[in-house]
C-alpha cells in the first residue's frame, strides 16, 4: 500500500523500530527521497486521540508495516461546464444632468 495524501495510518513496530509506542499519522505527502526498498519517508501529522494534529512530522517506514486506518476521501470529478462566447459589453451614453 502507497499511502496518499489524507489517509490516516496507524504506525507500529512493524513500521520502524522507533515506533514502540504507536501513532495515529494524517500523511501529507510521500516524500521522493531516496531510500531502502520497501521503505518511504512521509511526511504528515501526528493525531491524539481524538484526531487532531498535535505534531507537524517527517517519518522513515517500512510500507509492509503500515496499516490503514481511514482513507482519504476519493477526490470528486468535476461536472462539465460549457462555457458560452463572451460577448462584448454593450456601452451606452449616460445622461449628466
Amino acid at each position: 500500500m502507497l499511502p496518499r495524501s489524507g489517509d490516516v495510518l496507524h504506525v507500529t513496530r512493524a513500521a520502524s523500530v522507533q515506533f514502540l509506542k504507536p501513532i495515529l499519522f494524517r500523511v501529507i505527502r510521500v516524500l521522493d527521497r531516496t531510500t531502502y526498498d520497501g521503505w518511504l519517508w512521509l511526511e504528515g501529522y501526528e493525531l491524539n486521540a481524538a484526531g487532531d494534529a498535535v505534531n507537524r512530522r517527517s517519518i522513515f517506514v517500512q510500507r509492509a508495516g503500515l496499516r490503514q486506518v481511514q482513507a482519504a476521501p476519493q477526490p470528486q470529478p468535476r461536472p462539465h461546464t460549457v462555457r458560452s462566447a463572451r460577448r462584448p459589453s454593450v456601452r451606452t451614453p449616460v445622461r449628466v444632468h
